[in-house]
């Protein structure tokens, strides 16, 4: 059996403990030892990491009655190991793992919610309630739980009697076999976990509601709990910066500033469309009448104005009118119309000859091109349905 330190301490980094076994699996080594400090994965929380003696520990994992490290390095069976756990790590996931309890014990407390999934990824952690809730609700949660943490509570984990247990009123997501580790925080949540928690509520810093949406019925939420949501508060900080110094605002005007220039966006997009039909207009009143194709390479990048172009020249031609324009990633496209070929018949051999892919309907088709401007421009004025 292996003794689990970070229960007796759960600020424990550096431990001693006496190798029980060494067992290679395809270059690592899985080591067990008479006791660890190490955290194995449980309950939505990756494993710690760290080093045993110099070697790192990749994985830690419980397997019955012993803690499994899964290390990149063997070390000798019965010496004694000096196990670190990567201690920022650690404490940055009970940061968060503490203000998750917080955060759910306050929504089942003022809402009624049950969490019904909890995952820990590297920076931030996701949580689903089975109930909807509004971003006003979202909002009262986060702030009484940030008041929980002001008050510096004291978080208690217990393995309660059968008996203990029978009597108590806690939170869990599924039926537990064995003995039952409850962790409480007085008024605020009560709750059966396996993982390292903070000493008080203090200790978790600043809690915060990154994202949240819909989810199969219930609400889905992204939070940061302590050096997370100072890492993610940076980050957003000097995003903001940028955007300022770009758009010469104030940092708590830059949403304003923002909006203005989508608006002007807006203005500048409607100006160049009319102008595009204006364009599309003077170049089918030059193109003069054919009984045979018409072929077009024109720089329009507004695809509505090609189409309308297309329409103009279909009555001037009594073949098919075809025209190409730029992409916006880059390449070829073409829009090709004819008021006389059934264009759904022959679009095989329309994309062969032009290195082209698309579809469409039977008097208009469009799609992308790949040869060259003089072979399709050739092979165009010379197509016959």
């Amino acid at each position: 059996m292996t003794r689990k330190l970070y229960y007796t301490d759960s600020h424990l980094f550096d431990f001693t403990a006496r190798v029980l076994s060494c067992e290679e699996k395809k270059g690592r080594w899985d080591i067990i030892l008479d006791e660890t400090a190490f955290f194995p994965e449980g309950g939505g929380q990756s494993a710690d990491t760290g080093t045993l003696s110099g070697v790192k520990v990749l994985d830690v994992q419980e397997k019955g009655d012993v803690i499994v490290h899964t290390c990149d390095g063997p070390l000798e069976v019965d010496s004694t190991a000096d196990g670190h756990v990567d201690r920022e790590l650690r404490l940055c996931r009970m940061q968060n793992h503490s203000g998750e309890h917080v955060f759910s014990g306050t929504a089942h407390r003022l809402y009624g919610c049950e969490n019904v999934g909890f995952h820990m990824g590297d920076g931030d952690l996701t949580i689903d309630f089975d109930r909807e809730l509004s971003e006003e609700e979202i909002l009262r949660i986060e702030t009484e739980s940030n008041e929980a943490v002001r008050e510096n509570l004291p978080i208690k984990a217990t393995f309660p009697s059968k008996e203990e247990l029978g009597r108590l009123e806690y939170r869990s997501k599924k039926e537990l076999q064995g003995d039952v580790r409850i962790v409480e925080i007085p008024g605020v949540d009560r709750c059966a976990c396996c993982a390292p928690h903070v000493s008080r509520t203090g200790e978790i810093g600043l809690i915060k509601v990154l994202n949240f949406e819909r989810h199969r019925g219930g609400v889905r939420l992204v939070l940061a709990c302590g050096m997370w949501a100072i890492r993610d508060y940076r980050e957003k900080q000097n995003s903001v910066a940028e955007i300022s110094v770009l758009l010469s605002a104030k940092r708590n005007e830059v949403a304003g500033a923002v909006q203005r220039l989508l608006q002007e966006r807006d203005a500048l997009k409607e100006k160049n469309a009319a102008l595009a039909m204006e364009l599309v207009s003077c170049k089918a009143a030059q193109q003069q009448e054919t009984e045979g194709n018409i072929c077009l390479f024109e720089a329009i990048p507004d695809e509505i104005a090609v189409r309308e172009l297309v329409n103009l020249l279909m009555e001037k031609c009594g073949g098919i009118a075809a025209v190409f324009f730029p992409g916006a990633d880059g390449g070829t496209r073409y829009i090709i119309g004819s008021r006389h070929v059934d264009l759904r018949k022959v679009t095989r051999d329309l994309n062969a000859g032009i290195g082209g892919r698309g579809g469409g309907r039977p008097e208009m088709i469009q799609g992308s091109a790949s040869a060259p401007e003089e072979q399709i421009r050739s092979f165009i004025l010379g197509f016959q349905a």
